[in-house]
C-alpha cells in the first residue's frame, strides 16, 4: 500500500488543528499547554483514512512564530502540504513564511484550505480566494486547487477530502532502497517498553530486530518494536511515519534532531557545502561570516556562513556557499535546508547540500566554485571520478552511491565505463569489488614498489618488505583484507613481486652480492663442518667477528632459505643437509625398532646429549616422533 505523508501549514489560529480532527477524528493537541492556549506548539500527528481506502499520515505543524522550528521539523519529511488560510483573515506573516519554507524545501504538491467560510459572506470569501490566489502566483503552490470549507458544519469537506485522494493516488511513493534515514521529530519513554522516537522514515527500510547507529552522537541500538499509523508491524519503509522503541538506550540520550541510521553508513561532519538561495524578502544582504541558525531534517544548528565568491549576499541571489556548523549534522546530497537569521529569527533562505563532509575551501578560487558545479550538477561518471579523485582509500560502489547520492544502480553502469576508459581502477576482491582513482592506484604502486627498492639496499638478506609493516606505515586508511586484494593488483600489474607475508621490488632476485654472499657461505660452511655437532650461533658470530644485528640478518636468511634449521634450542642449528640425514637415520630405526631411547640416538648419530634432546624436540613438534615416557616412536 503506498504511504504518503501530508503537513499542514498557515499561520497561528488559522483552524489547522480543528481541521485535522474534522478530517480524522483525531486531536494533534496533546500537551496540556496546548488546550489551555489554543495553540499548536509541538508536532502533532494523526492518520487519515481516505474514502479510496488508501491512509495518509498529517502532520500538524504550529503556525505561531515562535514555534517556527517546530514547523520545520515536521514539514522536512511531506509529500503534500495542506496551506491552510482563515476565510476571515486571508494571508498573514505566518502564512507568507511558511510559504517561504514550501519553496526552498521545494515541497511542489499542495492543496490551499480555506478555512472558517461559515464566517464570511460570498463576496467576501471570492476576495480572499483571488488574493490567495494572486499570492502563489510567484511561489512553488501557483496554480494548487483552493477549496472553501468550515470544520464546524463540515461545508466542502467531502470535497477535499476528495481532492487529497487524488494528489495521493498522483504522488509517487518514496522508493525503499539505499542505506536507512529516519530524522527523529519526536522522543517520549513508554513505561514498560523505554525509549521511543519517532519520524518519517526518508530512505531504506527498517525491520524488527535491526541494529541502528543514532547520530551524531554514535550510540547503537536494537529496535525491539515498530509502529506505522498505531498498528505494530514487522518492518517499516521510505515514506511512512514510524515509531521505533529502542533498546539500551535512555530517552535523555536521544534528540529531535538525531538521525536513525545503518550503523556506519554516515559521517556527521561540522562543514558543508551547499547552493544557498535568500529570499527576496529578506530584510538585508547576508554578510560571508554571519551566523545564522540552520534546519535540516529535523535538526536546528548554529553556524556561519561562509561566501566563497563574496562578501555579502544579496536578496534573491543564489549562489555557492559552505555552512560551518557548531555541531556535527547528519545530511546526504541533495538534501533541503532552511537558514533563519540568528536575531531576529527570520526566515532568510535556504538550499541544497551538495557535499555534506566538505573540507573547508579557499575562498575566491574559480576552481573551487567549478568543483562544485560539477558535484551538483555532474554526469554520473563526472561525479564518481570527482569523488574518488584524489582520495586515498578504496570504495566499493555502495560507498560511492552513498557518498554522492547516486543509486546503486547507477553507479554500477557508471564505473564499468569509467574502468574500460581507466579513469578508475578496479580492484577485484572475494566480496565486492573496490575502487580507486586510477591516478591515486599508479601513485601507490609507484611508491610501494620505490619504498621495496629502499627496503632491499638497507636490508639486502631479507625476502622483502613486511605487507603488515607497509599497511601500518603507509595505509593505515585501507583495512588488511583489502590490502592483500591492492597487492595482488599490483603484483599482477608487475609492480611488486609477492610472498606470502612480504613484497619486494620485481628486480630483486635470490642472488645476492658477492660481499653478502661470502659471509653466508662461510657460516654455513662452519654448520656443516660441525655434522651433527655444530657450535652454537653465539660461537659461530664470535669466531666470524660479526656484530649480532647483523649476524641475525644472516641467521634469518639462512633459515628461510632453508639452509639451516632450527633445533628446539634457540642456539642451535643443523645445516639442512645434516638435519635431513639425522631424521632419515632415526625413521629408519624406528621402522624396524618399536622405540627410541635417548641413549640410543646418542650413539646412532654419534653425538652427545646436548644435540640430541632438541633435535627429538624438534622431530616431535613435526610430528615425526611422538614421546612415550622417556623414549620415541614413530607418529
Amino acid at each position: 500500500m503506498k504511504h504518503i505523508v501530508i503537513g499542514t501549514a498557515g499561520h497561528v489560529d488559522h483552524g489547522k488543528t480543528l481541521l485535522i480532527k474534522t478530517l480524522t477524528g483525531m486531536d494533534t493537541d496533546r500537551l496540556k499547554e496546548e488546550k489551555e492556549r489554543g495553540i499548536s506548539i509541538e508536532l502533532g500527528f494523526a492518520e487519515l483514512k481516505l474514502p479510496s481506502g488508501k491512509q495518509a499520515g498529517i502532520v500538524d505543524v504550529p503556525g505561531h512564530e515562535r514555534f517556527i522550528k517546530n514547523m520545520l521539523a515536521g514539514v522536512g519529511g511531506i509529500d503534500l502540504v495542506m496551506l491552510v488560510i482563515a476565510a476571515d483573515e486571508g494571508v498573514m506573516p505566518q502564512t507568507r513564511e511558511h510559504v517561504d519554507i514550501i519553496q526552498l524545501l521545494q515541497v511542489k504538491k499542495g492543496i490551499v484550505v480555506l478555512t472558517k467560510v461559515d464566517l464570511v459572506d460570498e463576496d467576501w470569501l471570492e476576495l480572499v480566494t483571488e488574493e490567495v490566489r494572486e499570492y502563489l502566483q510567484g511561489t512553488s503552490l501557483r496554480g494548487a486547487p483552493i477549496i472553501p470549507v468550515s470544520s464546524t458544519t463540515k461545508q466542502g469537506i467531502p470535497e477535499l477530502l476528495k481532492t487529497i485522494d487524488q494528489f495521493v493516488e498522483d504522488t509517487e511513493e518514496r522508493v525503499s532502497i539505499g542505506k536507512l534515514r529516519l530524522p527523529v521529530d519526536r522522543v517520549f519513554s513508554v513505561t514498560g517498553f523505554g525509549t521511543v522516537v519517532t519520524g518519517t522514515l526518508l530512505s531504506g527500510r527498517i525491520s524488527l530486530g535491526d541494529t541502528v547507529e543514532i547520530t551524531p552522537q554514535g550510540l547503537t541500538s536494537r529496535i525491539r518494536s515498530l509502529q506505522v499509523h498505531g498498528k505494530k508491524v514487522e518492518q517499516a519503509r521510505a515514506g511512512q511515519r514510524t515509531a521505533v522503541n529502542l533498546t539500551g538506550v535512555e530517552v535523555e540520550e536521544v534528540h529531535r534532531g538525531n538521525v536513525l541510521v545503518t550503523p556506519g553508513s554516515v559521517d556527521p561532519s561540522h562543514r558543508m557545502d551547499v547552493r544557498l538561495l535568500l529570499l527576496e524578502s529578506a530584510a538585508k544582504p547576508l554578510k560571508n561570516r554571519a551566523r545564522v541558525r540552520l534546519y535540516l531534517g529535523t535538526d536546528e544548528i548554529l553556524g556561519r556562513v561562509r561566501l566563497l565568491d563574496r562578501e555579502e549576499l544579496g536578496p534573491g541571489e543564489e549562489i555557492y556557499a559552505q555552512l560551518e556548523l557548531e555541531e556535527q549534522a547528519v545530511a546526504g546530497k541533495g538534501d533541503r535546508f532552511v537558514i533563519r537569521s540568528y536575531s531576529p529569527m527570520r526566515t532568510i533562505g535556504g538550499g541544497t547540500v551538495i557535499d555534506a563532509n566538505a573540507a573547508k575551501h579557499k575562498r575566491y578560487r574559480p576552481e573551487v566554485l567549478e568543483a562544485l558545479a560539477t558535484k551538483e550538477m555532474g554526469s554520473p561518471e563526472e561525479l564518481i571520478a570527482q569523488f574518488l579523485a584524489g582520495k586515498q582509500g578504496l570504495f566499493s560502489d555502495e560507498d560511492i552511491a552513498t557518498g554522492i547520492g547516486l543509486a546503486l544502480g547507477e553507479v554500477n553502469v557508471s564505473v564499468q565505463k569509467l574502468v574500460e576508459d581507466q579513469q578508475i581502477k578496479r580492484i577485484v576482491s572475494e566480496k565486492k569489488d573496490l575502487f580507486a582513482s586510477w591516478q591515486v592506484y599508479e601513485d601507490w604502486g609507484k611508491n610501494i614498489q620505490q619504498l621495496a627498492k629502499q627496503y632491499h639496499l638497507e636490508y639486502p638478506l631479507r625476502e622483502g618488505f613486511p605487507k603488515e609493516e607497509m599497511r601500518s606505515r603507509k595505509f593505515s586508511f585501507i583495512n588488511s583484507k583489502s590490502f592483500q586484494y591492492l597487492l595482488q593488483s599490483l603484483a599482477a600489474e608487475g609492480y611488486i613481486k609477492l610472498s606470502d607475508k612480504t613484497l619486494a621490488h620485481p628486480s630483486v632476485n635470490e642472488e645476492l652480492p658477492e660481499v653478502y654472499q661470502k659471509t653466508v657461505n662461510s657460516l654455513l660452511a662452519i654448520v656443516q663442518q660441525g655434522g651433527f655437532q655444530p657450535p652454537s650461533w653465539q660461537e659461530i658470530i664470535k669466531s666470524n667477528k660479526i656484530k649480532v644485528t647483523e649476524a641475525q640478518e644472516y641467521l634469518q636468511y639462512l633459515l628461510r632459505t632453508e639452509k639451516l634449521v632450527k633445533l628446539a634450542d634457540e642456539e642451535l642449528f643443523f645445516a639442512a643437509e645434516h638435519y635431513r640425514e639425522a631424521k632419515q637415520m632415526i625413521i629408519g630405526y624406528l621402522s624396524q625398532n618399536r622405540e627410541l631411547s635417548v641413549a640410543q640416538t646418542r650413539d646412532l648419530l654419534n653425538t652427545s646429549r646436548k644435540y640430541i634432546l632438541p633435535l627429538l624436540e624438534t622431530l616431535d613438534r613435526e610430528r615425526v616422533t611422538r614421546r612415550v615416557g622417556d623414549n620415541r616412536v614413530l607418529v
